[in-house]
């Protein structure tokens, strides 16, 4: 990743270990349930990923890839079909990104989900079923292994084996040239927005009140 005049990194390519989390229609809520969107700020969202797919009611651990130890530095996330679908809570790829997602592969996406993702420079991107399900069997036996996201060329590698894979057309735009982070583009251009502002007739500083107007 390099990084633009505005400081947002440009998102390129992203590349680490996986993880194969299986199942279709996985909603947002069972990504991060409600109990744990009470928080000030996203900080320490990461443990709470998946909780009640991970423990019982007695906190007992079940059997989910987040809580496979040889899956504990992976970066890169397999799904399957209409991933973070449900409530448009930008909790749940907050979650991720904290419990350490920098990239989804998937074979498809809720479109907020992916936007919220987007928001945060985590790429989505899909491929059909008959591939992610290989990525996702690779990964299982190769929990070592790394996969290669290049968001750029829409292609995933890992192994012996490069895969096409479909990327947005915005979001690539976006990632590839560094402009997904609004809000920090917003911030870099403050006075451009100042004075466009201030030309707006409709858009001013009104008079102060005083007594004499009541």
């Amino acid at each position: 990743m390099t990084e633009t005049e505005t400081d947002i990194p440009e998102v390129t390519d992203v590349s680490g270990t996986g993880i194969p989390v299986r199942g279709n229609d996985i909603d947002t809520d069972q990504i991060i349930p409600a109990r744990f969107m009470k928080v000030v700020t996203f900080d320490g969202l990461g443990e709470f990923a998946f909780f009640d797919q991970r423990f019982d009611d007695a906190d007992n651990e079940k059997d989910h890839p987040f809580n496979e130890d040889r899956y504990g530095d992976a970066s890169v996330m397999v799904v399957n079909s209409n991933f973070g679908c449900g409530s448009s809570r930008e909790h749940a790829p907050q979650a991720l990104m904290r419990w350490g997602i920098d990239a989804i592969v998937g074979e498809s996406f809720a479109e907020i989900f992916a936007g919220n993702c987007l928001a945060l420079g985590i790429p989505t991107v899909t491929a059909d079923q008959e591939t992610v399900e290989a990525i996702q069997d690779w990964v299982e036996s190769n929990p070592d292994g790394e996969l290669d996201v290049d968001v750029a060329a829409e292609t995933v590698t890992y192994g012996d084996t490069t895969v096409d894979v479909t990327v947005d057309d915005a979001q690539r735009k976006a990632l590839v040239e560094g402009i997904w982070d609004t809000t920090a583009l917003m911030k870099s251009n403050t006075e451009a927005i100042r004075a466009t502002a201030e030309s707006l007739p409709y858009v001013g500083n009104p008079e102060p009140r005083t007594s004499a107007d009541d």
